[in-house]
């Protein structure tokens, strides 16, 4: 007689972690890199999939999104590579090894319904808006606002350079 090592729940359990984590190995030429997912979670309501990646690259700096994505569409089956996203890598102390955050979309709107607008800007599904200044700029403007008078404040609103007074 022999008795099971794992209960029917606990097989159960190993099972679908074996099966979300799943393990890649990429080669360009000799720069070769291993790809690992964990914490892998199927989320129903965002209509999306979402993990944690871990890249190991030895002999190597690091490895582009693009293959990343390339790879990881490969692996899970993705139709269209553009409803990957992967921000936030954070390369270990000593390279050879990354982790980052990846979300894989049902589709594109989907995407573009609760995704943050700074990673739809970064992959071109949203433009960024026209006649802002950034940050720095626009303080920048304020200031030169506060230290002119009259008519030359007008002028440095608009974005006209004031061009100072030479004494002759």
């Amino acid at each position: 007689q022999t008795l099971p090592f794992f209960s029917t729940r606990s097989s159960r359990a190993l099972h679908s972690l074996l099966q979300t984590r799943r393990v890649s190995f990429v080669t360009m030429g000799d720069k070769a890199c291993t790809i690992r997912t964990r914490k892998f979670l199927t989320n129903r309501l965002l209509g999306r999939k979402q993990f944690v990646i871990d890249v190991l690259h030895p002999n190597r700096a690091s490895v582009p999104k693009e293959e990343l994505k390339e790879k990881l569409a490969k692996t899970y089956k993705v139709s269209d590579p553009k409803c990957i996203f992967l921000w936030g890598f954070k390369i270990a102390f000593g390279g050879q090894r990354s982790t980052g955050f990846g979300v894989i979309y049902d589709s594109l709107d989907m995407a573009k319904k609760s995704l943050s607008k700074h990673l739809l800007m970064r992959e071109g599904l949203k433009e960024k808006p026209k006649g802002k200044l950034a940050r720095k700029a626009s303080k920048e403007r304020k200031n030169k606002v506060l230290k002119v008078r009259g008519k030359a404040k007008t002028e440095v609103r608009s974005g006209k350079a004031v061009a100072k007074k030479k004494k002759d």
